[in-house]
């Protein structure tokens, strides 16, 4: 065959390597991501430092954020779909912040219901 033909001792080892070592990264990323929550302790600091919309939402409790509600809608209770309803408006922190999580949420959607691994 090959001149360097692995033996499948070796490519036996190779692959339980390969995936003990998939396993702990998901594992880790796991524990890392949804029970700290320092991820999104920080990611709200930032919204709450950056985002004036969010600034006018505090001062007035309840009130939602200015701009018009989409057509068939009263008006985002939750501030963070006022956010998403305002993209153009908000700055580029803001952004940064909702962009991950959004796609983070897409993929993670996307990838599990192939029975792909995701964390």
């Amino acid at each position: 065959m090959w001149p360097l033909d692995p033996s499948r001792k070796e490519v036996l080892g190779f692959a339980v390597s390969c995936r003990v070592l998939t396993l702990v990264l998901q594992v880790l990323t796991r524990f890392l991501c949804s029970s700290t929550p320092i991820v999104y302790w920080f990611s709200a600091h930032l919204l709450l430092d950056q985002e004036p919309l969010l600034k006018s939402l505090e001062a007035v409790p309840g009130k939602p954020p200015a701009g018009d509600p989409p057509p068939g809608q009263k008006g985002p209770r939750n501030s963070i779909m006022g956010l998403l309803y305002n993209w153009k408006t908000c700055s580029l922190v803001t952004r940064c912040v909702l962009g991950y999580f959004v796609t983070y949420w897409l993929l993670g959607l996307l990838l599990h219901c192939n029975w792909l691994p995701w964390t």
